[in-house]
């Protein structure tokens, strides 16, 4: 065990309470800014500031609403996908497989550049084929920006999840199956009355990681907003988080700001973990 807690308070616990001595000070110019920044004690200045600030709290609203959005289109698309692919209809099932997992295989990032193309008026088919269907679309609009980033996200990871549904699929015991098929049951009703409950586990686990990857939202909406304008460039809290420590430079209230974000992060877990938990043992 040892190796373990040596990693484990080298990657994480020395990081944590690095930012946690950054938080205590924070940068003041002396005099009329010719000395150059020195560091003074702050004790929670940091804190107060970044809890304050309309910006900071307001990135919080923006990945709530985006959470409001994003899982059910994301878990739903992805449980449909796996259950289509587990019914006795389905043809071609490694094909699919890999056909829809290739968006995961993606950097980010990579996505995020694609997405921005298919987005961008004048270079964007996508685009073309709206306009010639007499459908008018600002994927960089200030309330379309939203939906932008929840469809870059959801691209990026219903196949993979898809994927741990389906294997989930192939665990449940084929006697259960076989027995609801002699009590009469249908397709749909043995997908959503028997399969669903029994990976209730998988669903919880996949909702929990999803949230927690929610919070720390940063690829595409740091690239969209470059053409999103409205959006600003605090509009998730790890932008705001980013931009106070590489645009500001103040190392403190990026650091305050991290360690609450990691608190919301923690708090949304359990939420989640005690009402799936509630959810399975139902």
């Amino acid at each position: 065990m040892a190796p373990f807690f040596l990693l484990f308070a080298l990657v994480t616990l020395a990081p944590v309470g690095y930012a946690a001595w950054l938080i205590l000070f924070r940068e003041e110019q002396s005099g009329l800014g010719f000395g150059g920044a020195r560091q003074v004690f702050s004790g929670i200045g940091n804190y107060t500031e970044a809890l304050s600030d309309p910006l900071f709290l307001a990135s919080f609203r923006h990945v709530a609403v985006y959470c409001l959005l994003y899982i059910p289109v994301m878990v739903g698309g992805a449980l449909l996908l796996a259950l289509l692919l587990d019914s006795a209809l389905a043809r071609a099932r490694r094909f699919f497989q890999i056909a829809f997992y290739l968006p995961h295989a993606v950097p980010g990032l990579i996505a995020a550049v694609i997405w921005l193309y298919l987005y961008t008026p004048g270079l964007s088919p996508v685009l073309d084929v709206l306009d010639s269907a007499g459908i008018s679309w600002n994927f960089f609009g200030r309330d379309e920006a939203l939906l932008s980033v929840v469809n870059i996200s959801a691209w990026q990871w219903t196949g993979y999840n898809m994927i741990i549904f389906y294997a989930g699929l192939q665990a449940v015991p084929r006697e259960t199956l076989e027995a609801a098929r002699m009590d009469g049951a249908g397709a749909i009703r043995t997908a959503f009355q028997v399969k669903v409950p029994s990976i209730r586990p998988t669903l919880v686990l996949t909702v929990l990681f999803t949230c927690v990857g929610a919070v720390q939202l940063f690829d595409a909406p740091q690239l969209l907003q470059l053409r999103a304008t409205e959006m600003g460039e605090s509009w998730s809290p790890t932008m705001y988080i980013f931009s106070a420590a590489f645009k500001g430079h103040d190392y403190g209230l990026a650091a305050a700001s991290a360690l609450l974000l990691a608190l919301v992060a923690g708090a949304a877990s359990y939420l989640v973990t005690k009402l799936g938990n509630r959810w399975r043992s139902a």
